[in-house]
């Protein structure tokens, strides 16, 4: 079943689980958030990142990528002049099915979709667990700030997209994690991904300036 919802592009991925401030100055995303607040909570609009184009100015993003995710507003404090700063979490994935443009802001027809651990999802938890504490010690002995990860999820799909929200990736990756079909895809993929950032770290004495696990994913 599809549903309507409204659309802020964004020049990143954003997953289920992972918590997102905004700021929220453009005059098509103040009307965004005003028609939003006028409504019926829960108050969630949809991010979808920009394959081509970038986030400021009317039709600057000119091609979305196919699946985006909800943002859950959790908290918004609007500004005397009219901006807002929002804290939101990532909710449910769902596919773009048809655009509409007749409004200040994008709005879309889109799909949710199934989250699902699929065939032998609970076999590569062990595995990618391993490498993604190898990763965090790496990027530790870089010198940068790594969150407890003591307790990681054993669910597969809780784990897919923790893994996916932290690593360190261009955003094509990021976007290829997200419309995963299941856990056990994504978790294989993030396999051969973490592999290869690994390498990288124990070739390379400097890692990249990111936002890298700096308690922005939370599991509710």
């Amino acid at each position: 079943m599809t549903e309507r919802l409204p659309i802020f592009p964004l020049g990143a991925v954003l997953f289920p689980g992972l918590v997102l401030p905004l700021q929220i100055f453009e005059e098509r995303y103040r009307d965004l958030m005003r028609d939003l607040l006028e409504g019926e909570e829960p108050y969630r609009f949809g991010v979808v990142s920009i394959e081509l184009g970038h986030e400021v100015g009317p039709g600057a993003a000119r091609r979305l990528a196919a699946v985006g995710c909800t943002a859950e507003i959790r908290g918004v404090e609007r500004h005397d002049d009219g901006r807002y700063d929002v804290v939101t979490t990532g909710g449910t994935r769902f596919r773009v099915e048809d655009v509409d443009d007749s409004l200040t802001y994008l709005r879309a027809d889109v799909t949710p979709l199934p989250e699902e651990d699929g065939p032998g999802a609970d076999k590569v938890t062990g595995p990618i667990a391993h490498l993604f504490r190898r990763y965090c010690d790496r990027l530790s002995e870089h010198g940068a700030e790594v969150a407890d990860l003591s307790d990681l999820p054993a669910d597969p799909v809780e784990l897919s997209y923790l893994v996916a929200a932290s690593v360190v990736l261009d955003r094509p990756d990021k976007q290829r994690l997200l419309q995963a079909a299941d856990a056990a895809t994504r978790l294989h993929l993030e396999y051969d991904l973490l592999r290869r950032e690994n390498l990288l770290l124990e070739a390379f004495p400097t890692v990249p300036a990111s936002e890298f696990l700096g308690g922005t994913v939370s599991p509710n």
